[in-house]
């Protein structure tokens, strides 16, 4: 097999073992739901796989429903509920339409009814209805996009400006009971900063919201700075929650398909956290220190970069990653770095992520392209694309962060 098909199993494998059905399978077979009405709300990029499972399971136990995804992830109808589409990472008009469906499905239940709510990455800018204009809601959150802000750091500002974020959707739901079940993608498992915790106790305080907007000057208006001084709720006593799956089980199933296919794994870590280019060029480093091995060798990486935009070109962090990491490992022997975002799209492109390997920088020389000069252009995207780099795996039906492998084969 070449690099390029040891990536694509490696990869495969991986996203496979982080589907969510078996997760969400075994947090359902230990639920108790009230006598009443059982409805279900599904939100996030693997909203639709987990409420598929979830009809698999249940059946016409659900009465209704809502499950709003991203554009392209939905994979057919399911049944008593609606399916949505919508905007992400900005939020749109779909965003805000089907989360007040979604709001209304829930607002008149009794003490009997049970709200089944499925969250993954992704709901921050899917489940949304903000206290604040749409368009206020879009600058802020492109201003934070392109800050180099990390995820945790712009949920805390946002989860202020909505009526359904940060513990507020439970609000909503009482005096029904919340069964919570969270596919996790975000570092550490925060419950509530994942896709901004909509039924989970808000842990972060508003003088830590106003911070964040100091240290990345953004320009906010005045009805923004009075909803960051308005703090969230930090009690619910209708919610239980379950967390399942993460980027370790990611990195694991990485981990195994490598020794299958010969290589010797060494995974790095779980929690990366940084700029995209800086991990690329780490990686290059391990790449030179290593050439002289005679076993092929794995260094596994899992986590969620960030990337700071200097430039108007296309692209996403997991491009970045590889791209970056193309310089350093020209001319190396047989070596590759591939980056993929889990749930199949990587920034505002139809790519997961990269893939770049020892030839790759004289491919793109050849065709008059300088790695640095994209790179500045956050234009990895179109280089990518000449070199046959792009990697394209479709919607995933899971979210659990990102995979970043550096493979040396002999």
């Amino acid at each position: 097999m070449t690099l390029r098909e040891d990536a694509n199993q490696i990869m495969q494998a991986a996203l496979k073992a982080a589907l969510p059905d078996t997760a969400v399978q075994k947090a359902l077979a230990g639920a108790k739901f009230g006598p009443g009405r059982l409805v279900l709300v599904a939100a996030g990029k693997a909203a639709w796989q987990m409420a598929k499972t979830a009809c698999d399971v249940l059946g016409d136990r659900i009465s209704d429903g809502v499950v709003i995804t991203k554009y392209d992830h939905a994979k057919g109808d399911l049944p008593r509920v609606k399916v949505f589409e919508a905007g992400h990472p900005v939020p749109d008009g779909n965003s805000f339409s089907a989360t007040e469906k979604a709001i209304a499905a829930v607002e008149d239940l009794t003490a009997d009814d049970t709200v089944l709510f499925l969250l993954s990455g992704g709901g921050s800018a899917l489940f949304e209805k903000p206290l604040i204009s749409g368009s206020d809601l879009e600058s802020l959150t492109k201003q934070m996009l392109a800050s180099g802000a990390d995820i945790v750091e712009i949920n805390t500002v946002r989860k202020r400006l909505s009526a359904v974020k940060g513990g507020r959707f439970a609000q909503i739901c009482s005096p029904a009971k919340v069964f919570s079940v969270v596919l996790s993608d975000i570092i550490g498992d925060p419950l509530d900063m994942i896709a901004s915790g909509p039924a989970y106790p808000d842990a972060s305080t508003c003088e830590r919201a106003v911070e964040i907007v100091k240290k990345y000057n953004l320009r906010v208006t005045p009805e923004i700075e009075a909803l960051l001084q308005k703090e969230t709720p930090k009690s619910l006593d209708n919610v239980e929650t379950q967390i399942t799956g993460s980027v370790r089980q990611l990195c694991k199933a990485a981990e195994a398909e490598c020794i299958k296919l010969g290589y010797t794994p060494i995974t790095l870590t779980a929690s990366l956290c940084c700029t995209a280019c800086d991990v690329g060029s780490f990686l290059a480093s391990i790449a030179k220190d290593h050439q002289d091995t005679d076993k092929p060798l794995a260094y596994i990486a899992g986590g969620e970069t960030v990337v700071q935009l200097t430039g108007k070109g296309k692209g996403g962090r997991n491009q970045e990653i590889a791209l970056a990491a193309a310089a350093g490992i020209y001319g190396l022997r047989e070596t590759a770095v591939f980056s993929i975002g889990s749930d199949g799209t990587d920034g505002p492109t139809d790519a997961a992520g990269g893939y770049c390997d020892d030839k790759t920088k004289l491919c793109l020389a050849e065709q008059g392209v300088d790695i640095a000069a994209v790179l500045a252009d956050n234009d990895a995207y179109h280089a990518l694309e000449k070199c046959g780099g792009l990697i394209k795996t479709g919607a995933t039906g899971t979210n659990v962060n990102d995979l970043t492998v550096l493979l040396i084969k002999r």
